[in-house]
């Protein structure tokens, strides 16, 4: 999964997951802040990633969603269950995973096998 669309769904499934919202979250991997705005809800996603200069948006029903990253012009699909997650990157056709602990975020990434950590 790209780096920018991996920051993303680590912020939205923080959001939605712990009820926090956050004009940004920090990429522990890229040692940096990234400027997100818009809104994360139970039913609706919408969201502007500055670092990308792009919309990640769609709907839901409380724990599964079909979003849009228009970065990518690929679907996501994200699944919440409790305080874990898991969804499926169309870009890359690989799967994703994680949980979130208060404002932390762990992801896993299939396509390089690797963790990531994010904080709101």
């Amino acid at each position: 999964m790209k780096q920018g669309t991996r920051a993303c769904m680590a912020y939205i499934a923080g959001c939605l997951i712990s009820g926090s919202t956050s004009s940004s979250i920090y990429d522990y991997k890229q040692s940096r802040h990234i400027s997100i705005s818009g809104n994360v809800s139970s039913g609706q996603v919408n969201i502007y990633d500055y670092s990308r200069s792009c919309h990640v948006s769609g709907s839901g029903n409380n724990s599964s969603y079909n979003l849009y990253d228009y970065g990518n012009s690929k679907h996501v699909n994200l699944s919440i269950k409790g305080n874990n997650f898991d969804g499926y990157d169309y870009d890359t056709s690989k799967h994703f995973s994680g949980s979130v602990n208060g404002n932390s975020i762990s992801l896993y990434d299939y396509e390089d096998s690797s963790w990531c950590s994010y904080s709101l």
